[in-house]
C-alpha cells in the first residue's frame, strides 16, 4: 500500500506513515498561476492499495479539488484501490433543508468523491453521522473520543460534570460521561446567526464543581464561550472544551481569550499554526488513522479501534 498527502496537513500525513512504517508517497501538488491546482504523482501505484489524505479545512473548495484531481490522477495511474482519507468532513453543517431553496452540500461533496474515483472514504467525528449514508461507497468513520479519554483519564479531574453546549451534542456528551464516570448536563441555547448565538439555561449540577464542555468542532466558538459564560455564572469551578475539529478563525480566537474557558483540548485533525494567549492541547490522531489505514489494507475489522470501555 502506498499513502499521498494532499496540502492541508501535511504533518498529520507524516505522522500516520511514521505510526504504520512507510514512507510517505511523493508528489507534486502545486497551483498554476491563474488558480488551477496541477498534480503529478511521482510513483509507480499500478495495482497498489493508495490512501489519500487530505482535510477539507480552509480553504475548503481548495483542499477538496486537490483531492479530487488526486484521486483521478491515482485512478487513471491504476491504482487497485483508492481510500480518500479525511480526518476532517468539510461541509458536513450542510447536511439537510432547513430552509427554502438551499441545496444539501454534504450530499454533494459525496457525490463529487465517489464521482472523481474514490473507492472507500475514512473519516473521523462526522458532524451528523447520517452523513456516512449521503455515499455509495464504504465509509469507515472513527472517532477521536480515545484519543482524549485517555488524556482526561490521566489529568484525574475530581467533581467532574460533563457538559453539552446544545441538544445535537447530547449523546457524545452521555458517553463522555458515562466512560469518565462523571455527571451530565446540557445547556439550551439559541442562535441568532451564523457566527452569534445565546446560551439560555442550564439543566443539570453545576455548582462548585468542574466542567468538560465537549463538542465535534468549533470555528467561532461562538457556542462554547457563551455556553462557558453561562456555566460560570452558574459556579462551575474549572471549565475545560474538548473539541475534536478546532478549526479556529480569528473570532473564535478572540472570543476564547476572552472566555473563562481554562483549557481547550483538542486533535490534530487540522493544521493550525500557535495561538497566544489561549491554552490549546493538541492530541495526535495519527495512531488511530494508521491503524485503521492497517486494518483497511488487510481487510480487517475497524470497530474495535473505538470501543472503549463497551
Amino acid at each position: 500500500m502506498k499513502v499521498f498527502s494532499g496540502t492541508s496537513n501535511p504533518t498529520l500525513a507524516q505522522a500516520i506513515c511514521t505510526s504504520i512504517g512507510l514512507p510517505l508517497g511523493h508528489s507534486i501538488v502545486r497551483p498554476f498561476p491563474n488558480g488551477e491546482t496541477f498534480v503529478k504523482i511521482e510513483e509507480n501505484v499500478r495495482g497498489e492499495d493508495v490512501f489519500v489524505v487530505q482535510s477539507s479545512s480552509p480553504p475548503a473548495n481548495q483542499h477538496l479539488m486537490e483531492m479530487f484531481i488526486m484521486i483521478d490522477a491515482l485512478r487513471r495511474a491504476s491504482a487497485s484501490r483508492i481510500t480518500a482519507v479525511m480526518p476532517f468532513f468539510g461541509y458536513a453543517r450542510q447536511d439537510r433543508k432547513d430552509q427554502p431553496r438551499v441545496p444539501i452540500t454534504a450530499k454533494l461533496v459525496a457525490n463529487l468523491i465517489v464521482s472523481s474515483g474514490a473507492n472507500r472514504v475514512l473519516t473521523m467525528d462526522l458532524h451528523a453521522q447520517q452523513i456516512q449514508g449521503f455515499f455509495d461507497i464504504p465509509v469507515d468513520h472513527l472517532y477521536a473520543a480515545p484519543v482524549i479519554f485517555e488524556y482526561l483519564t490521566r489529568q484525574s479531574i475530581q467533581d467532574l460534570t460533563v457538559v453539552s453546549p446544545d441538544l445535537g451534542g447530547l449523546k457524545m456528551a452521555a458517553a463522555y460521561a458515562t466512560t469518565l464516570g462523571a455527571e451530565l448536563a446540557i445547556v439550551a441555547k439559541r442562535r441568532k446567526s451564523a457566527t452569534e448565538v445565546e446560551a439560555i439555561s442550564v439543566i443539570g449540577e453545576i455548582d462548585g464543581r468542574n466542567v468538560l464542555l465537549v463538542d465535534d468542532l468549533t470555528e467561532t466558538a461562538g457556542t462554547l464561550t457563551n455556553a462557558a459564560l453561562l456555566l460560570k455564572e452558574r459556579g462551575a469551578k474549572q471549565i475545560r472544551a474538548a473539541v475534536s475539529h478546532a478549526l479556529l478563525n480569528e473570532l473564535g480566537i478572540e472570543r476564547l481569550r476572552k472566555s473563562p474557558i481554562d483549557e481547550l483540548i483538542t486533535t490534530d485533525t487540522v493544521a493550525r499554526s500557535a495561538i497566544d494567549g489561549v491554552r490549546i492541547t493538541t492530541l495526535s490522531v495519527a495512531g488511530l488513522l494508521g491503524e485503521a489505514i492497517k486494518r483497511i489494507n488487510c481487510n480487517s475489522s475497524v470497530t474495535s479501534l473505538f470501543e472503549f470501555k463497551g
